[in-house]
């Protein structure tokens, strides 16, 4: 490794939300206009007002920002251009010289908040029990047009873009060899790092692997030519994905088409915003009836705030509208089988269950890890477990030589 020059173009960053915008929120919070309900119907229709009203007086009078934003503000930050874009990350260097450097990218509608819990075990193992051979040097950053690396000001910023852009950004830091890891756009992203950057990316850890999915409904053949087991989850894998695709894509297909509509209402509505986002983690997470029994509720309220100071629910979306749209060289299609070692880790709560067979025509799988529970946000529902199996990839490699 060698250490970042001095026109490397990084400018140190620090969070400071200025008073006047958590006024503006908590006056934008107390004048919410409510619409009526349909009585009895649950999450049926979308989030129920007599939950949302009461997260959003618990937004309103309980969650600290402050102490939120001052530990966000442990984590050394940064920003930089590149390609055009304003590019914002955390730098968590391990206290272990020889650690990988690890670029970890969240995905939407998470942050780099997501990685609370897991960036202290991944860079100082030995405080938490662990071999200081599994150190990693940690790269967090926002993905082009969410939070602090938003708004976009160009169009084409798909996972393909991005992945370039990150492999430019761990030049900059001064690493040559690297692992990324990531899930929902940040799996996209990690994939692309390790397909056209191959020479470069030591190996990609997932916990969601795109394009996986039995999307269309397994036939008589298909199942026969598979394992009891395997058998058992493309039928599950189905089932949850027409679910996903029948009740739950609304917001997806609308991202992808009219992302500037959708963003006047999120950009002027605390509510609308934190509807929007809490939707998800409810549907999404390993949890049985609400989100904060698979996530720590301040947490995700910092999550929603970081789209909410910032002003990029718009510019977040754009992200779907570009996969949608893009064409040829923009997009790392996995037209031949990545080169790049992959590790997919999958939890049972994740609307999208990746299948093994599937996902060996498209990529290079040295590890397959089912976990028991968690779900879509990984990192903020079962942190040890993901943890654990960063490490264990990792170490194999190590181990393979």
């Amino acid at each position: 490794m060698t250490t970042p020059s001095a026109g490397s173009g990084l400018r140190p960053f620090r969070i400071d939300i200025p008073q006047h915008d958590l006024d503006d929120l908590h006056d934008r919070l107390d004048r919410t206009r409510w619409p009526d309900e349909l009585p009895g119907v649950g999450w049926a229709y979308g989030v129920p007002s007599d939950y949302l009203r009461e997260l959003a007086g618990y937004w309103r009078h309980e969650y600290d920002w402050r102490a939120a934003e001052a530990r966000l503000n442990e984590w050394p930050q940064f920003t930089t251009e590149i390609d055009g874009a304003q590019v914002h990350f955390a730098h968590i260097r391990s206290p272990e010289p020889d650690a990988t450097p690890l670029i970890v990218t969240h995905g939407w509608p998470g942050s780099i908040v997501e990685f609370l819990e897991i960036v202290g075990p991944l860079t100082d193992p030995v405080a938490h029990g662990g071999d200081r051979a599994d150190a990693f040097h940690v790269v967090l950053p926002s993905i082009p047009g969410f939070g602090f690396s938003g708004p976009t000001r160009q169009t084409g910023w798909e996972a393909r873009r991005i992945a370039d852009a990150w492999a430019e950004l761990m030049t900059r830091l001064g690493y040559e060899r690297f692992g990324a890891q990531g899930g929902d756009w940040g799996a996209a992203i990690s994939r692309a790092l390790g397909r056209v950057h191959p020479q470069r990316v030591i190996g990609v850890h997932l916990n969601l692997l795109p394009g996986a999915q039995a999307a269309t409904e397994p036939t008589e053949e298909e199942l026969r030519a598979l394992g009891p087991e395997e058998r058992e989850r493309t039928l599950l894998s189905w089932r949850k994905w027409d679910a996903w695709f029948r009740e739950g894509a609304g917001y997806a297909q609308l991202q992808a088409t009219r992302p500037q509509t959708l963003s006047y209402a999120l950009t002027d509505s605390p509510v609308g915003q934190l509807a929007w986002i809490v939707e998800k983690f409810q549907e999404w997470t390993d949890s049985g009836k609400l989100p904060e029994e698979a996530v720590d509720r301040d947490q995700m309220l910092t999550n929603v705030m970081l789209y909410w100071l910032t002003g990029t629910a718009g510019s977040s979306a754009r992200i779907y509208y570009e996969r949608g749209h893009a064409k040829g060289e923009r997009i790392a299609a996995p037209h031949e089988p990545s080169t790049a070692p992959t590790a997919v880790a999958s939890f049972p709560g994740d609307p999208q269950i990746p299948l093994r067979h599937k996902a060996e025509r498209t990529e290079n799988i040295v590890r397959w890890t089912e976990l028991d529970r968690g779900g879509h946000f990984a990192a903020m529902e079962e942190p040890d477990l993901l943890v654990d199996d960063v490490r264990a990839f990792f170490r194999q490699l190590r181990e393979k030589g």
